[in-house]
């Protein structure tokens, strides 16, 4: 990685826009300064050498093709240090629904557990583990 894409006064910039993340096929610089911020960066690595001379803008509002997964605009994408999930808007409700009622479940099961049921009953009773 030959050069830092994101950084510090990109997070500034894009945070007065509404940004709440970025997921950077890349490296990023300025780590503990885009810490400070509050905003969350998942990226390839760190590299301390700016973009300028280095990189270039070749298109924006594009669907972009990160390890075999398509972002599109308008997806929903949800990551984290466990993953990234990109939900395309088509089918965002029902996903979004979906996933709702499996952390309800969850929350039963976990309750469940910590009550002394046995994980293997907790799975048959709620169909989750």
């Amino acid at each position: 990685m030959r050069s830092g894409i994101w950084g510090e006064l990109l997070t500034t910039a894009v945070l007065k826009g509404g940004c709440v993340g970025a997921i950077v096929d890349g490296a990023i610089r300025d780590v503990e300064k885009i810490r400070q911020l509050g905003f969350p960066v998942i990226a390839r690595g760190t590299c301390l050498y700016d973009s300028k001379n280095r990189q270039r803008v070749v298109d924006v509002d594009v669907p972009v093709e990160i390890d075999s997964v398509v972002f599109s605009p308008g997806d929903l994408v949800v990551a984290d240090e466990d993953g990234t999930v990109v939900v395309p808007r088509k089918v965002e409700a029902k996903v979004l629904s979906l996933a709702w009622n499996k952390v309800h479940d969850e929350n039963k099961v976990r309750a469940a557990m910590a009550g002394g049921m046995k994980a293997t009953d907790a799975f048959h009773k709620y169909g989750v583990l």
